[in-house]
């Protein structure tokens, strides 16, 4: 038997939105992994341009003079 304060209830229940659910460990999930491509998006750059020119990242006062008169 289905009594009339029954279906108040389930006509209630439909109506009531859920709450939308955050889940906070896939979040920082995602963050940290988009995080780490980026770092490594930017470490690839960084050694094709090392590649493509390596004496560009050496100091020129590590250079050391050659004596010519030895």
């Amino acid at each position: 038997m289905c009594l009339p304060h029954d279906a108040g209830q389930t006509a209630e229940m439909e109506t009531t939105p859920d709450p939308e659910f955050v889940d906070v460990d896939k979040g920082l999930t995602l963050a940290c992994i988009a995080f780490l491509c980026l770092l490594l998006v930017a470490m690839i750059i960084r050694c094709a341009k090392v590649i493509m020119d390596p004496y560009s990242a050496i100091p020129t006062s590590t250079w050391e003079e050659q004596h010519l008169d030895d």
